[in-house]
């Protein structure tokens, strides 16, 4: 199995023999535009005016396509899919691929989009080549859901079990996925991005050591990393947190473009 970090939350999978491209946020830097203007609002008033994405891709996005063999996309958030005006999505990317999405509202935003062969993620698992991808429960906002989200659990004989725990704090049900699929690698999204009306939105370094003392058998890469305004933590400050707690020999936090690799 072969991780690449592409950027925030978007990464190139090899599992089993097939190229995932998971959660593709393909813009150019900035291309976005910042928040100040959107019903989404942050405490730090300065964060409204980040244009995002904050970073440039680390290669070009026909290098990051090319022999991609489907799509993953955990839910339909413009830093998670490119999103253009008309609430059509994915532009880059190729429409014939698979594309493997959390529900049927989802599915319909894609076949809007043009995408040929949709295909709805579901907890029994639906099979692609030699692996199988399996849905699992994601808790998107402390204080109210910003709209539903997924992580996906991929399981193969001669892989390690991999799971994508996508944009959720850690709560209840993501320690039932850890102890129900024993993944030898997690990814968890991590910069503890947050708003006012929904609070935190995805992992902080509290929630992060959380999952390493859950799954102490398991790798952790911290994704979904500098790349949002309303971001609480970077590399550098999650570094510093884990390395405090002694837990940064058990998490890595990969750089736009870094590849990481595992066996079973």
């Amino acid at each position: 199995m072969q991780f690449k970090q592409i950027r925030n939350a978007t990464a190139r999978i090899y599992y089993a023999g097939k190229v995932y491209l998971l959660d593709p946020w393909l813009a150019a830097k900035d291309a976005m535009g910042y928040m100040a203007y959107t019903d989404f609002k942050v405490d730090d008033s300065a964060k409204m005016y980040i244009s995002m994405p904050i970073c440039p891709l680390p290669e070009s996005v026909e290098r990051i396509l090319a022999g991609v063999d489907g799509y993953i996309v955990t839910h339909i958030h413009p830093d998670h899919i490119d999103m253009n005006i008309d609430g059509t999505v994915g532009g880059p990317l190729d429409k014939l691929l698979p594309v493997f999405v959390q529900n049927e509202e989802d599915a319909e935003i894609f076949h809007i989009s043009g995408f040929t062969d949709v295909r709805v993620l579901s907890e029994e698992g639906l099979e692609f080549g030699d692996a199988r991808l399996i849905k699992t429960p994601a808790l998107h906002g402390l204080k109210a859901n910003c709209g539903s989200a997924c992580g996906v659990v991929l399981e193969s004989e001669n892989e390690p079990t991999l799971y994508l725990a996508g944009d959720t704090v850690w709560y209840d049900k993501v320690k039932r996925t850890l102890d129900k699929f024993r993944p030898k690698v997690i990814v968890v999204n991590a910069c503890a991005a947050e708003g006012v009306d929904f609070g935190r939105l995805i992992m902080n370094d509290d929630d992060v050591a959380a999952v390493v003392k859950a799954a102490p058998y398991a790798k952790i890469i911290a994704s979904h990393m500098d790349n949002v305004a309303h971001a609480s933590l970077t590399r550098t400050t999650l570094g510093r947190s884990l390395k405090r707690r002694k837990l940064l020999n058990k998490v890595c936090i990969p750089e736009d473009g870094q590849v990481l690799e595992f066996s079973k």
